[in-house]
């Protein structure tokens, strides 16, 4: 996460963020704990961290689209629906998403799992808290944190080969 010397923009490593955040989830894993990936960045880390690490069961997918406090504005996402194949009560769960931002798609996506039972707990994992939070909520891992101007928006990709990059949108 350094500059551009050319052009003063923000260059985010998204390979080596992901790396950082598998150091960061094995840190946080339990025996037992459930992979549930944000649609769709969150999915796409949750997809490749199963397979880095090993691990049987197939990663949640959850998505924001039913909670969100801009749902009249934004309507339903054409990002992949809700899939949790397992008993959400009781269960310890691992969310992991892409970018922090202001807490609002984490907040939706907490009652988005809470339709589906009540865990035992839930800890958050992302690639980049860029701050500027509108609500109380923090990730327990952050593999890096930024400062974004709050015109622009930073977005994970994934190319034809699986491999992550970043993608900034608007003025800089």
């Amino acid at each position: 996460m350094t500059p551009s010397a050319q052009s003063g923009a923000l260059f985010l490593d998204a390979e080596a963020l992901y790396r950082e955040l598998v150091r960061g989830v094995q840190a946080l894993r339990r025996p037992g704990m459930r992979l549930v990936g944000v649609t769709s960045g969150g999915v796409w880390l949750a997809e490749r961290l199963r397979k880095d690490l090993g691990i049987a069961e197939e990663p949640g997918v959850i998505s924001s689209a039913m909670h969100r406090d801009d749902f009249a504005r934004r309507g339903l996402s054409a990002t992949a629906q809700t899939r949790l194949d397992f008993d959400v009560n009781g269960a310890d769960i691992l969310m992991l998403d892409d970018v922090l931002y202001t807490g609002r798609t984490t907040r939706a996506v907490i009652n988005e799992l809470f339709d589906y039972g009540r865990p035992a707990g839930v800890v958050l994992a992302v690639l980049v808290d860029r701050g500027g939070r509108e609500l109380p909520i923090q990730a327990d891992f952050a593999a890096a944190r930024v400062a974004l101007p709050p015109d622009q928006s930073l977005a994970l990709a994934r190319g034809d080969d699986g491999r992550f990059r970043f993608e900034v949108e608007g003025a800089a």
